[in-house]
């Protein structure tokens, strides 16, 4: 069956693209990304595309091990952290339109300096959080 082609609202809705490039629309609850992996074969494949606003840091970490994210800038300015080297290394992202590639297996956070709404295409298969960039993480 072919997918609703929407309208959708990025604000309560994800957006999951299948391996087959098939788009599969999910509602946004409390429960949203711990259903992904039971609804989704494990995100085995899947990219979520997700929108989400931020005026204060992350207080976590989080690695993509399977794929790189793409992050679009829809408002805003952030610094977007990566763990490279044993050391942070700051993108600032402040130009609406502009975007970054987080490479897999790079750990990386956001640190926004004023309220920011970022667009994510994320390979969520096997995605990892952690408060600190683990020592061994040093993609």
């Amino acid at each position: 069956m072919a997918v609703d082609p929407g309208p959708y609202d990025l604000d309560t809705t994800g957006l999951i693209l299948g391996p087959r490039g098939d788009a599969t629309p999910k509602a946004l609850t409390p429960s949203f990304y711990g259903e992904l992996d039971s609804e989704f074969g494990g995100f085995a494949g899947h990219v979520l595309v997700s929108k989400h606003s931020f005026r204060e840091a992350w207080g976590t970490w989080e690695m993509h091990p399977k794929g790189d994210e793409i992050v679009y800038l829809l408002s805003g300015n952030v610094d977007f952290v990566l763990w490279q080297n044993g050391r942070e290394k700051a993108l600032r992202v402040d130009q609406a339109g502009s975007c970054i590639a987080v490479p897999k297996g790079v750990w990386h956070t956001v640190r926004p300096r004023e309220a920011t709404t970022l667009l994510f295409f994320t390979p969520g298969e096997d995605t990892q959080h952690a408060e600190t960039p683990p020592a061994s993480g040093t993609s």
